[in-house]
Order: structure tokens, then C-alpha cells, then sequence
């Protein structure tokens, strides 16, 4: 059984929804950031770095990186069909985009919601946060160039970097990803509509 260790509207959410598109039998250990559940002895030796997500292996073992533990669900489980099958060119384009996320958008993400922690002038955090904002709409809308006929980043097939989308467009500012990126508002609910998602959708974003 797969352990995740998550806090609600954290980057665990992805991870979660990956699990239960998987079929994957897994288990949700609650390590609340806003309680500092996170910051214990006994979670720093799951997670040194003591962020979540971080994620158990059925053999014991642990990982951390929430687009890592994607991308090993999706060779986990291939009759899933999350991704496409290792080695292809469409495989490259697809880990292509989901790290592309992982490191500017999900990275922009943290700039803009914890600004105070990456400045070490006392009235940076607001240059900082305005950064972070629009640092992340450029990649949103790389994004949304990308997207073709849709409804998924890749066509008619959900896979792993959708899942990490919808995620990523729902800390986002609506509005303003409604009036630019109709592409991605759209492919977000298409993973918010999924049967399996829908209810995790409901617990982490409301």
C-alpha cells in the first residue's frame, strides 16, 4: 500500500488525485503545514527536507517531489494509461511539460504565497510576491499555447501533466486565467469532473 503523507490545498493534492486514478491502494496520512504536522522529528525522517507531499512505497521506501511521484504512479500502473509509454517521443513531450510545471509554475506558486521567505529586506515581500504573480501568468500562458484542440494538454487522453494542471490552476487567479487561458480553465474541469477527482477536488479546493 502506497502511504501519502499531504495537507489540504498542498501540492499533495495531484498526487492524490494520481493515486486514485491509478486504481492504487493507498492511504492518506493528514500532516497538517498549518498545524506544523510537518516539521516533527518523526516526519523529517520520511521527508528531510520536511515538505509534502512525500510518499511511502509499498516496499518502504520513500520519495519526495510531487512530479516525481506522478511520473513513477504512471510506470507503476501503465494499464492506467496516465502517460505515454516510456521511451516515446510523446513521453518526452509529456515529462517535457509536467517538469516545465514543476519548476515555474509550482515554483512561482511558492514565491507568491510564502513572499516573505525569499527576500532578506524587511519591505521585499510585496516586489517579491508581484514577481511571483507574474512569473507564473507568462508560463500559464506558454501553456495555454500548447494546448490544441483539447480538452487535455495532449488531446482526448487525461495523463499525469493534466492532473498536475489542474492543481496548479486552482491556486491561481480565476478570473484572470478565465480571460486568458480559457484552454487551461477548461481543461481543469475536465480533470475536476472525473468521477475518481471529484470528491478530492471537493477537499482540497471546495
Amino acid at each position: 500500500m502506497y502511504r501519502l503523507y499531504g495537507s489540504t490545498g498542498s501540492g499533495s493534492a495531484s498526487v492524490e488525485a494520481a493515486l486514485a486514478e491509478t486504481g492504487a491502494a493507498y492511504e492518506i496520512v493528514p500532516t497538517s503545514t498549518a498545524e506544523g504536522r510537518h516539521l516533527t522529528d518523526a516526519f523529517r525522517k520520511i521527508n528531510p527536507r520536511q515538505q509534502v507531499p512525500a510518499l511511502q512505497l509499498p516496499d518502504g521506501s520513500a520519495m519526495s517531489e510531487g512530479a516525481a511521484m506522478m511520473l513513477h504512479l504512471a510506470d507503476a500502473f501503465l494499464d492506467a494509461r496516465l502517460a505515454p509509454a516510456p521511451g516515446s517521443p510523446a513521453r518526452a513531450q509529456h515529462d517535457r511539460w509536467l517538469v516545465f510545471m514543476a519548476v515555474n509554475l509550482y515554483e512561482g506558486a511558492l514565491r507568491e504565497a510564502y513572499a516573505g521567505r525569499y527576500t532578506d529586506d524587511p519591505n521585499g515581500a510585496d516586489q517579491v510576491m508581484s514577481n511571483a504573480q507574474a512569473y507564473q501568468k507568462r508560463h500559464f500562458e506558454i501553456l495555454e499555447a500548447v494546448i490544441g484542440d483539447g480538452p487535455f494538454l495532449f488531446g482526448k487522453e487525461m495523463t499525469m501533466a493534466d492532473i498536475y494542471l489542474w492543481m496548479l490552476a486552482n491556486w491561481t487567479d480565476q478570473n484572470w486565467l478565465a480571460a486568458r487561458c480559457p484552454k487551461i480553465m477548461a481543461l481543469a474541469a475536465a480533470v475536476r469532473e472525473r468521477p475518481r477527482i471529484e470528491p478530492i477536488h471537493a477537499a482540497h479546493f471546495g
